[in-house]
């Protein structure tokens, strides 16, 4: 695009649980955890390492200096994965170990970011249900922000989400998740039930066919984004596979891979001149105060493309 165009992408933006209890509308702060039954127990770990946090919060405060910084970039779209459902919903997926919500009436933490799109394609955002998912989506539509890699069937979940940027191009988003994130089997979308875009793996076939989804909408000017959730919350290091994959979709003509799940960022590389971001690490959690793991890091990706 004439001028260049600077894309924001965050990794895991983690606004239930410990966050949501924080914010204006907290909800109810039981948990199915094995060793934590309230949420408020992730307010009070933090507190004694950094000491009182106010409650309520105002919805900027939980960004912390980011906001300030992104106010001094002004990156043309903002784009994070949101790694929970906001929803009403009291049903939890049973079987699940860790459940994530945020109250629909605490989406401006997300509005007051500037945020554009959420990316859906992950281990959280059908934690309370189908009926979580369903208000999670319509919550989002409603405050102007689009999603990726989840929806009503398989045709909606695979979607590109496109965003206009004005005369000269858009951006195109696809998104897509892998069981090695942690996303159940029985999440994945089909012809006649809501879930995510899963990917069964990552063989040079699936990146063929994930490139054409993605790019079968593009304009002459448009930037294409490949986003996935994929590997382990936990390590420094790139699989093969994953590292093959990446490149097969660079050359099938993605511009920018989007990578997300792990706690803290992984290496970037360019390939053939465009962006693998292989882990974007979290932007916002509630793991603070929790201990046996290496310190979390915030993560910030600003990308400029001439």
């Amino acid at each position: 695009m004439a001028g260049g165009t600077t894309l924001f992408l965050s990794g895991d933006v983690m606004t239930g649980r410990g966050v949501d209890q924080i914010l204006g509308r907290p909800s109810d702060p039981g948990l199915w955890e094995a060793h934590v039954s309230d949420a408020r127990r992730y307010v009070e770990l933090a507190e004694q390492v950094s000491g009182p946090i106010p409650r309520p919060v105002p919805a900027e405060w939980i960004w912390g200096d980011a906001l300030a910084l992104l106010e001094r970039l002004r990156p043309d779209v903002r784009i994070i994965n949101l790694e929970t459902a906001i929803t009403r919903s009291d049903d939890h997926w049973p079987g699940k170990g860790i459940h994530y919500r945020m109250h629909p009436d605490n989406v401006a933490s997300l509005t007051v970011g500037g945020i554009d799109l959420c990316v859906l394609a992950n281990n959280h955002v059908l934690d309370f249900g189908y009926a979580g998912l369903s208000e999670t989506l319509s919550t989002l539509d409603r405050a102007g922000i689009a999603t990726a890699g989840a929806g009503a069937d398989i045709q909606v979940a695979r979607r590109p989400a496109i965003l206009d940027l004005g005369p000269g191009g858009r951006i195109v988003v696809g998104a897509v998740g892998t069981p090695s994130s942690g996303i159940p089997s029985d999440w994945a979308a089909s012809s006649g039930r809501p879930g995510v875009s899963l990917l069964d793996d990552l063989s040079e076939e699936a990146a063929e066919e994930l490139a054409t989804q993605v790019t079968a909408s593009r304009r002459p000017g448009d930037i294409v984004v490949c986003s996935i959730h994929w590997g382990s919350n936990w390590g420094y290091e790139v699989p093969a596979e994953q590292v093959r994959f990446a490149h097969r979709l660079v050359d099938a003509g993605v511009d920018v891979v989007h990578g997300h799940s792990s706690h803290h960022p992984r290496p970037i590389e360019v390939y053939r001149g465009r962006l693998i971001l292989y882990g974007c690490g979290d932007l916002i959690n509630d793991y603070e105060g929790i201990g046996g793991r290496e310190a979390f890091r915030t993560e910030l990706a600003l990308l400029y493309l001439a």
